[in-house]
Formats: structure tokens, sequence, C-alpha cells
């Protein structure tokens, strides 16, 4: 008998368990890492065959209402079937989105930036194997008040072969509240600041993108032929953004 009753208390409490962690598995799930994604990517026309390097950004970040602080990750994979040899990531921001820091990577001077951005770090990786991901540490400052889009463009060593570029994408909310300790935004749509007329907007009917809508993907359909070296330059146009590298001018 108390052989049987050991063993229904035994099984009670592992019951007990089993109904706390499914219990618990929601709020396990919602302190996980933000799954990450690549839209607004594309691959460089010019990239050499049997290249697949893409970049991952999270798909959601939180900001510091008061402070604007925010920090996210940058993630690198190759895709492909055989080792990258040296690349290098360039991590930019534009508008209300200012890079601050990414980890083990070199600020790119302010007379070097990518057109239109306010700052960029560039990161160089000597080789990524075939199926590896490498990840980057990235602090930053977004305005509330502002749109604000980041672009990660890998390039081949220190070419102007542009391999993938995402973006520049946006990160934002259609539904701010200015009252909270911490506004998340997500990626690929862009902000409406708390209290603006466009905070609720309706859904655009012409197939382009409102304030606040989720915005086409973009990408690098092409890559601008610039002598130069080292130091990311973006050329703005009708339908896109390109991203190319520029050497400094012999002198």
């Amino acid at each position: 008998m108390d052989t049987i009753r050991a063993g229904k208390g035994a099984f009670m409490i592992s019951a007990a368990a089993a109904a706390l962690t499914l219990a618990a598995g929601p709020a396990a799930l919602a302190a996980d890492p933000a799954p990450g994604s690549s839209a607004g990517g594309k691959a460089g026309s010019a990239a050499p065959a049997g290249y697949r390097v893409t970049t991952e950004l999270p798909e959601r970040i939180s900001v510091q209402t008061a402070t604007g602080a925010t920090t996210l990750t940058a993630k690198v994979t190759n895709k492909g079937g055989k080792d990258t040899g040296a690349i290098r990531l360039t991590v930019a921001g534009f508008q209300g989105l200012t890079v601050k820091n990414v980890a083990g990577c070199t600020k790119v001077p302010e007379g070097q930036l990518p057109a239109s951005a306010n700052s960029a770090y560039s990161c160089a990786i000597s080789s990524l194997a075939s199926g590896k991901s490498r990840t980057f540490d990235v602090t930053a400052h977004f305005d509330l008040k502002k749109q604000g889009q980041i672009c990660l463009p890998v390039t081949l060593g220190n070419s102007d072969t542009v391999l993938w570029q995402q973006g520049p994408v946006n990160f934002g909310t259609r539904h701010p509240v200015s009252d909270a300790p911490d506004t998340p935004l997500m990626l690929n749509t862009a902000n409406v600041p708390a209290g603006s007329a466009t905070s609720t907007p309706a859904p655009s009917e012409s197939g382009s993108a409102a304030p606040g809508e989720r915005l086409p993907q973009t990408g690098a359909p092409s890559v601008l032929p610039l002598a130069g070296a080292a130091a990311a330059l973006l050329v703005l146009g009708g339908t896109g953004v390109w991203i190319t590298t520029r050497r400094q001018s012999r002198r």
C-alpha cells in the first residue's frame, strides 16, 4: 500500500512539474532573443559564382523611450558551398538610427561615411566557412521622433564587389506609446512618432507604402564601378539604393 501511495505521489509531482513547464512555456519563449530576418536583403549582381552570403537583423528591437538607447545583433551567414575568404560587413545608420558601436569593428570616419548615413562601422572577417555564421553586437541610438533605417552590405575583402546588401531597411512602430518605458520596434516597418497625425494610417491603395506600413524589400540590384577602396559609398537612385566601395584617391 505504501508503495502504491508513493507511486501515486511521484506521479502527481511529475504531472505538476509538467503543468508548470507548459505554463511557463510562452514566458520562456518571450524571453528568447528575437528571431532574425533578412527582410530588405538582396544578393549583389556582381557576386562571383558560388558565393551565397546573407545577413540577418532581429525582427524586433526594444528602445528605451526616455534615452533612445537600444541594442541589436547583425548576423552574417555563409550559405555557399565553400569558404568565403576575406569579406567585410558594414553596419550603417540613417536618419533617426545612429550606430554608436559594433563590437570588434572599426568606426568609419565621418568623411568616408556612405551617402546620407549618419554613422557606420566596418567589420573585417578573415573567412567564414560554409554553413557558418558570425554575429556582431550593435549599440545604437534611435530618435523615436524620426524614422530610422539600418543597412548591412557585405563586400568581398576590400574590393568593390558586393556579395549582399540588406537595406537600408526601417525599424519602427505604427502604434507608439509615449509614456511607456520601452518602445518595441519592428523590422521593415516605418516609424510613426507618438502623437503624430499619422499614428494609425490607413493602408495605401496605390501599392506604395503609407507612413507606418511595411515597406517593399530593397537591396543592391547593381554595383557601380568606382575606382577606390575601403569606404562605403551609397548612391541614391530613383528605384533603390546601391552600395559599393571607394578607394582613397591616389595623390
